[in-house]
């Protein structure tokens, strides 16, 4: 088979073989998670288990997504240069602290709407999955408005500083899923069962002689988990834009912070209060990142290195912070589930 139009061809600025590569990776990623993983759980499984992945072992399936991003990052500076290895690790970094953040909104999620353990797997899978789709729409969407109008940049930069002063303005905002506006509309057009079919989105039922369609709670769990992704998208993609304008860079970064979430979440979504601190550092990095581009268009490209430093070591400040002040606190009760 002749592999040479991989060479030839170039994508976004990229050979074509690179993005085959990534590609193929992610998908051995995935393959392997929910594959082999995922069949050896379930021959281990005790019949009274739920299923549900223990922190150790989430600990340590985080860890060899991490490590598999920082072998890639490698790879990357070796590839493409030190620029844009740097680039890629401030990217990994900014989207893994955001995605601690969106574990936090994913959690009480579940827990509004009272999805069991056993069956938030399921709904992190698919969210995931769908989590892929999106953010290559919308750094798509994002590559060519910045590539065809410089001034967007500058329109970014003032999101991200309105964003960081928010964030650090408003501090742990309540969520009330039950006055979210899409989900008054799910309630309102879709016919909705009042309890769960196991890990079924959408079930048939039969109504006055008539077979219908109706979706369960866990189908709504799922539109509410992939909407959060939209929501932590929008103030994401501005930021790693700002970091860099390349998008195989900005799609690499944040698909390898995401890949480890459903790992990530079954680690810290008990643990989640221990990072009250982070918050604050993540207003703190998108401030920085918004004069950064304010910066970069008047004086001219800051060092990568400077991004990846002070980036690093917010973030790292906003943990330790978390994890000392927060040593003698109970865990955060969750919201009870709506009747």
């Amino acid at each position: 088979m002749d592999l040479s139009f991989l060479t030839a061809t170039e994508w976004l600025g990229k050979p074509a073989w690179m993005w085959v590569m990534f590609l193929a990776v992610v998908i051995a990623l995935m393959a392997f998670d929910l594959g082999v993983l995922e069949k050896r759980r379930k021959a281990n499984l005790a019949p009274d288990d739920e299923g549900v992945m223990g922190v150790g072992q989430s600990l340590k399936l985080s860890a060899f997504y991490v490590a598999i991003a920082l072998i890639y990052g490698v790879w990357v500076w070796l590839t493409l240069g030190r620029e844009s290895g740097m680039a890629f690790y401030t990217g990994f970094a900014l989207e893994k602290a955001l995605a601690l953040d969106n574990v936090f909104v994913i959690s009480l999620i579940f827990a509004f709407f009272a999805i069991p353990l056993k069956l938030q797997r399921r709904v992190l899978l698919w969210g995931i999955l769908g989590v892929i789709v999106l953010r290559a729409i919308m750094i798509g969407l994002g590559a060519a408005l910045v590539t065809q109008f410089d001034w967007v940049l500058w329109i970014f930069g003032a999101f991200l500083l309105f964003t960081g002063i928010k964030m650090l303005k408003d501090g742990d905002a309540e969520h009330d899923f039950s006055s979210n506006k899409l989900l008054i509309w799910m309630k309102k057009r879709l016919r909705i069962t009042e309890e769960l079919h196991g890990e079924r989105f959408i079930v048939k039922k039969d109504v006055g002689g008539k077979i219908k369609t109706f979706a369960t709670p866990l189908l709504l769990a799922l539109v509410m988990v992939e909407t959060a992704d939209v929501v932590f998208a929008v103030d994401s993609i501005p930021a790693i834009f700002a970091i860099t304008q390349d998008p195989f860079i900005v799609y690499t970064s944040n698909i390898f912070a995401i890949l480890g979430l459903r790992a990530l979440y079954f680690a810290l979504a008990a643990a989640v209060h221990r990072f009250k601190y982070l918050q604050p550092a993540l207003s703190l990095v998108l401030v920085f990142i918004g004069l950064k581009i304010f910066y970069s268009q008047i004086w001219g490209k800051l060092d990568p290195a400077i991004s990846l430093g002070v980036t690093l070591s917010l973030l790292a400040g906003g943990v330790i912070v978390s994890l000392i002040k927060t040593k003698e606190e109970p865990p955060v009760q969750e919201p009870p589930a709506p009747a």
